[in-house]
């Protein structure tokens, strides 16, 4: 009997289906740190493992009899592919499952910017009715947003800002223009390009050597004054000391962030209402959670047979 190893914090109903279904002897031993993975990981078959799981080559060394690693994320570079390919070992992900959630939360980080949702919690708790520059706001129709990435998530952004009648471009070099069309989102052909016409930018791309820092002090100063920066990918996508100081000298008019590098990050963060910050929640939600217990359990049966 294969043993599966579940060493993140998954949906019940793995759980539940895995117990019921009895082919798997399951291990339900959820860890943080890359120690603890390694010291349980060495006589599993099957791990399933979410995004803060470090699956480094160490760790791969140390599971001698693993031949499967069952990501509950889209992402996956928490896993030393290298490692494991260079064992054999299979990898599958769950790429969209939490879209849906994942876009929600962006179009409520712009909402409560480009409203000051934040600042205006902060008064009234310190007991300030302030509606004197409420006139200075302005609905999510008036801004233009620019995409970054128009996989499952960039898609359902667009697809969500559309309906508040946002005007939407994007730029993703790996979909064709058919793809851009069906996605809701006007096609701009350079990432400098996208940045100059951009009142709100969202990050939506996998983190790779291509994407690392690929918004910098150069791309933020290429945005309209005033503009929006959103990251609920990756953390190593966005230079945070740049957006930071961009927000510092009011380059920047808001900055949200759900993705850190490292995870969780060590900063100390300006005490600034212009910023949110949401500790890599943004995919986090019942049902996002549920349908990826279900479908990653499907997903092992499947590669079993």
């Amino acid at each position: 009997m294969k043993r599966l190893l579940i060493a993140a914090d998954v949906d019940r109903s793995l759980l539940t289906r895995a117990h019921a279904d009895g082919r798997f002897e399951i291990i339900d031993r959820p860890v943080k740190s890359e120690d603890e993975l390694e010291a349980i990981a060495g006589d599993c078959e099957i791990l399933v493992t979410r995004s803060y799981n470090r699956v480094t080559k160490r760790v791969i060394d140390a599971a001698r009899n693993l031949e499967l690693i069952a990501q509950g994320t889209s992402g996956t570079d928490n896993i030393d592919m290298q490692a494991a390919r260079g064992r054999g070992i299979a990898v599958i992900n769950m790429p969209g499952e939490n879209a849906n959630a994942v876009a929600e939360l962006v179009i409520g980080f712009m909402i409560a910017l480009t409203r000051t949702v934040p600042a205006y919690i902060l008064s009234m708790r310190a007991g300030v009715w302030d509606r004197d520059d409420c006139a200075t706001r302005h609905e999510l129709r008036h801004h233009r947003l620019g995409i970054v990435g128009l996989g499952q998530v960039g898609m359902r952004v667009a697809r969500l800002a559309r309906a508040f009648g946002m005007s939407v471009a994007a730029f993703d070099p790996y979909i064709t223009d058919d793809d851009f069309t069906q996605r809701n989102a006007a096609r701009v052909q350079s990432l400098d390009a996208l940045l100059r016409a951009s009142d709100i930018l969202t990050l939506h791309v996998p983190f790779t050597p291509e994407t690392r820092a690929m918004i910098g002090a150069t791309e933020l100063a290429a945005l309209p004054p005033g503009a929006i920066v959103i990251n609920a990918a990756r953390g190593e996508v966005l230079d945070v000391d740049a957006a930071l100081d961009a927000l510092t000298h009011n380059t920047l008019g808001g900055l949200a962030l759900d993705v850190y590098d490292p995870e969780p990050p060590t900063r100390r963060w300006p005490d600034d209402p212009r910023l949110i910050l949401t500790p890599h929640v943004a995919g986090c939600t019942t049902e996002a959670k549920n349908a990826i217990g279900a479908k990653l359990y499907e997903k092992i049966c499947a590669f079993y047979g």
